[in-house]
């Protein structure tokens, strides 16, 4: 009787950082931050933008148009970053489109995609608050959220993240 083969472990696809793609200066301080550490941990950056729905209900033909150019936009928006991304850590970005409440669709996708590893917000620079989304997501974290929330402080010089990633 022969033994039976064994196959050596796969390497595991390292950690994930999620970062919520937007047009806040904060975000840029989460980018890098997230960035540098999956350059340093042999990581990958996933980026998630969320089209939020309208207030203002159009004529169904304009009100069409316009979500077409919403979403070219977030797209457009998105190919940026992920481009951004690939020049500091030299790997492609892991890419999610959703249209809904922001904070809501956040949850979501850490309910659906165990392979996030890390959310990484920064907070609101020079307001009283750390903003909308880190203060629901903090408020709602119990039980809710399995993934680890890594808060960096929005005004933060490029030199002081490096230094912390």
């Amino acid at each position: 009787m022969s033994e039976p083969a064994t196959t050596a472990p796969k390497p595991s696809p390292g950690r994930i950082f999620l970062v919520i793609a937007d047009d806040t200066e904060e975000m840029r301080a989460a980018l890098r931050y997230a960035c540098r550490r999956a350059q340093r941990t042999r990581g990958r950056v996933a980026l998630l933008h969320v089209i939020e729905p309208e207030e203002f209900q159009h004529w169904l033909g304009v009100g069409k148009v316009m979500e077409d150019e919403r979403r070219q936009e977030a797209e457009r928006s998105l190919q940026l970053l992920a481009n951004e991304v690939y020049e500091m850590t030299g790997t492609l970005a892991v890419l999610y489109l959703r249209e809904g409440r922001r904070r809501d669709e956040v949850l979501a996708l850490l309910d659906e995609e165990p392979a996030i590893s890390i959310l990484v917000l920064a907070t609101a620079s020079g307001r009283s608050d750390p903003g909308p989304l880190v203060s629901h997501l903090v408020a709602n974290m119990g039980g809710r959220v399995r993934t680890p929330v890594t808060l960096i402080p929005g005004h933060l010089s490029v030199e002081a993240i490096d230094a912390s990633a």
